[in-house]
């Protein structure tokens, strides 16, 4: 297995859990909110930290009165901590979360993985993201626009069918959760 080595340490997690890294050195901060969010409180106990918040919903078709995820969301994403740290390379600690730390901010974090290294394969970048985030459901849509941003040629998203049919057999509570939150789509899916 190829080693990650831009990430010094990085971490994904729900919004339940940012205490929990107030203390750890979190250098760079990607919160991906609903829109209109109140401020998290929990960043007030961080340390000296760069933080960039990305407004939109965790849906993959159109619904009323929601911010659906759009390429520019992905290419923001794509953009996170480069300026900072240098083409390709990451902050010394980068935490990724959303509200619960299952879909957005796993879809941002595989799409940085796949970012860092243009080398690694596909199934790899899911395998990592599995072992950091053993609940990880990537939004398909922010999947898709990565897939695409980053030249991967379709290799992303069918490594992204995998990963949800692993997630299926391992973890059949959150395929039935996502049908519940009427996205069947990633579900059917899985391959």
């Amino acid at each position: 297995m190829t080693t990650l080595p831009t990430f010094s340490a990085w971490t994904v997690c729900g919004i339940g859990e940012l205490d929990r890294f107030s203390g750890a050195g979190v250098s760079h901060v990607l919160s991906i909110v609903d829109p209109g969010l109140p401020e998290l409180t929990a960043f007030h106990a961080y340390g000296d930290h760069q933080r960039t918040i990305l407004e939109f919903d965790d849906i993959i078709d159109p619904e009323a009165g929601k911010v659906m995820p759009e390429r520019r969301h992905m290419a923001e994403i794509l953009r996170f901590a480069q300026g900072e740290t240098g083409a390709g390379a990451a902050p010394e600690r980068l935490l990724v979360h959303c509200h619960l730390g299952i879909s957005r901010s796993t879809a941002a974090m595989a799409s940085l993985i796949a970012r860092s290294d243009p080398n690694l394969p596909e199934d790899e970048i899911f395998t990592h993201l599995r072992a950091t985030r053993p609940q990880a459901w990537p939004n398909c849509v922010l999947i898709g626009f990565a897939d695409e941003l980053l030249g991967r040629n379709g290799r992303l998203i069918a490594a992204l069918r995998r990963h949800y049919a692993i997630q299926i057999r391992q973890r059949p509570d959150i395929a039935e959760a996502i049908i519940r939150i009427g996205r069947r789509r990633e579900v059917e899916m899985a391959a």
